[in-house]
């Protein structure tokens, strides 16, 4: 696919100058191409950050575990991935984080999306900073539906790929899948300053199935940001407030596969 080049206007500053109205634009400017995609709507967008901002995000990111980190090695679940809560990290980094849940944020992707009443999460559940390490790999899966602590219905995620001088051999694409979980109709490979935002819902397939061919000192980090909507009605109860895992053919055909989900029972 070929990715949109844009910008989205948000300047270094002593404080950050992040325009409402250009984001806005921005969105608006985009959204025939988001909602007409397939296999759901999506975009990916290259140059998301200016050059100075996303630098000193990768200066920023932190090497050394922080507190109450998670690390996921369950196999087709995650493996060798590291998760990074921004409330965690240091008073910059923070600095960020409240910028993409910020009105000119929300502002863009409404226009984008269509969606309107975009809520953001404070606590960052589930995203933040990720980082998925030689050998590493993520599962097809469709995201958590409900944010129990906020009461509020996922819609919208936003990854932004921190990975300098990533090369194609390395792996890692994000994969798209069809609603039936047969054929992979995207894939969109994760480098420096791409955005990918898509529409979440229980047929939003997506994952970086295949592990990771890089070398020992090199892993696939990203931003991870979740967007929401409340109901004027009430969110239904029985919402999946987990991620629903799901496997592609050939994992079908997996003795592996198999085996996770035997040991995963045997645990509950």
């Amino acid at each position: 696919m070929k990715p949109t080049p844009a910008g989205l206007p948000i300047r270094i500053t002593p404080e950050l100058d992040f325009d409402l109205d250009a984001a806005g634009v921005l969105g608006e400017s985009q959204a025939a191409a988001y909602r007409q995609a397939t296999p759901f709507p999506h975009i990916a967008i290259d140059n998301f950050l200016p050059e100075d901002l996303i630098a000193s995000i990768c200066s920023h990111f932190p090497d050394e575990a922080t507190n109450n980190e998670m690390l996921y090695e369950r196999g087709y679940k995650g493996q060798h991935k590291r998760q990074i809560n921004p409330n965690q990290c240091d008073p910059y980094l923070k600095s960020i984080f409240y910028a993409f849940n910020s009105a000119p944020m929300l502002q863009f992707l409404e226009k984008l999306t269509g969606i309107e009443g975009l809520i953001p999460d404070p606590y960052f559940t589930g995203g933040g900073l990720h980082e998925t390490k030689t050998g590493g790999f993520l599962g097809v899966h469709s995201d958590f539906r409900l944010n129990k602590k906020l009461n509020i219905e996922r819609r919208l995620n936003a990854i932004i790929y921190l990975n300098e001088d990533w090369k194609e051999e390395y792996g890692g694409n994000l994969e798209l899948w069809d609603a039936k979980m047969k054929t992979c109709l995207k894939k969109i490979l994760p480098i420096y300053n791409r955005c990918v935002i898509f529409n979440t819902d229980h047929n939003s397939n997506h994952g970086h199935p295949e592990p990771l061919n890089t070398p020992e000192h090199i892993s696939r980090r990203s931003i991870a940001l979740y967007y929401y909507t409340a109901s004027t009605s009430g969110i239904d109860p029985s919402q999946r407030n987990k991620t629903h895992y799901k496997p592609r053919p050939k994992d079908l055909l997996s003795i592996s596969y198999y085996m996770n989900k035997l040991i995963k029972n045997k645990k509950k």
